[in-house]
C-alpha cells in the first residue's frame, strides 16, 4: 500500500521544488491528497488549492498539476493511515519509520536547503528537532501550522502564506 501512495505522488513530482510540505500520513480509507479520482472539495486539498495558488481546479488532477508546476509537493513520514489510532501509537509509529522517511526526503530532494514546512502539531513537536539535527532546512521557526480543518483554515492559509511569502 505504502507503494501505491507514493507512485501517486510521483506522478505529479514537480521538476524544481520550492517548497516541500510534511502532513501525517494519508488518511484510513480515502481522501489521499494525490489521489486524482478524488473530489476538489477535499479539506486538504481545497485548502492547499487556496493558499498557494489560489486557484479552483475543476478537477484533482488539474489542480495537482498545478501545484507540481508551481513547485510544491508534499509527503508524508510515513505512508501506514495512522488517523484512526491513539495519538501516542501514531506518534511512536511516525519516529520508528524516521529513517525511512529521511531517505524518502532525500531520494526527492536536490539538496538539503529545499524548504521544508511541517504541518500538523504532531508532525511538528515529532519532527522538527530531527531533521533539523539532520540538516534539513525546515522553516517553521517556531511557527505551528495547523491542519486546514474548517475552523483552522485561516490560520493554515495566512501562515503558509507567510512562510512562503506568496
Amino acid at each position: 500500500m505504502e507503494s501505491e501512495f507514493i507512485s501517486l505522488r510521483n506522478n505529479y513530482m514537480p521538476k524544481n521544488i520550492k517548497a516541500i510540505f510534511v502532513l501525517e500520513s494519508p488518511p484510513a480509507g480515502h481522501g489521499y491528497f494525490y489521489d486524482p479520482t478524488g473530489r476538489v472539495s477535499e479539506v486538504l486539498f481545497r485548502a492547499f488549492m487556496k493558499a498557494i495558488l489560489d486557484f479552483k481546479p475543476a478537477t484533482k488532477d488539474e489542480g495537482l498539476r498545478r501545484l507540481a508546476d508551481a513547485g510544491y509537493v508534499l509527503m508524508n513520514p510515513i505512508y501506514t493511515p495512522v488517523n484512526k489510532l491513539p495519538d501516542k501509537e501514531a506518534d511512536r509509529l511516525i519516529l520508528d519509520n524516521y529513517e525511512n522517511f529521511k531517505k524518502d526526503l532525500n531520494a526527492i530532494m536536490k539538496n538539503t536547503k529545499t524548504p521544508i514546512i511541517l504541518v500538523k502539531s504532531n508532525i511538528f513537536r515529532l519532527l522538527e528537532k530531527p531533521l533539523l539535527a539532520d540538516g534539513f532546512n525546515v522553516v517553521n521557526n517556531g511557527l505551528l501550522i495547523p491542519f486546514p480543518l474548517h475552523y483552522h483554515m485561516n490560520t493554515f492559509e495566512e501562515r503558509v502564506r507567510k512562510l512562503l511569502q506568496v
